[in-house]
């Protein structure tokens, strides 16, 4: 059994990075900063509130950011990876029939 290794490099506008095996997006800005609950009176815990609320709509975008860039990403890389292993396999079909051919002349002589 052989087994098929590919490195696969993408340079497309919305392509996440990978970097010491940990995958980043790069099209979905910083990730928002969970904010903090004062309690040093109803004023102040209100405007935590209400920097939470905002916050959470926030995170909502950068988490549904991350999942359409991770699922592109898989996607072309899938892509790619069938598209090299289909042309390993093409190439290695054009080997052995050329073998196969070259082996039968030399067989007949």
């Amino acid at each position: 059994m052989t087994a098929i290794f590919i490195v696969v490099t993408i340079s497309v506008g919305t392509a996440g990075t990978i970097n010491n095996g940990t995958w980043s997006p790069s099209a979905c800005g910083a990730e928002p900063e969970v904010p903090v609950i004062k309690q040093d009176n109803v004023e102040t815990y209100n405007q935590s509130i209400n920097l939470i609320n905002e916050w959470q709509q926030k995170a909502n975008a950068y988490n549904s950011c991350i999942i359409n860039e991770a699922n592109a990403d898989n996607a072309i890389i899938a892509k790619t990876a069938t598209e090299q292993q289909n042309k390993f396999r093409v190439a290695v079909e054009k080997i052995k029939s050329a073998t196969d051919t070259a082996k039968a002349k030399l067989d007949k002589q």
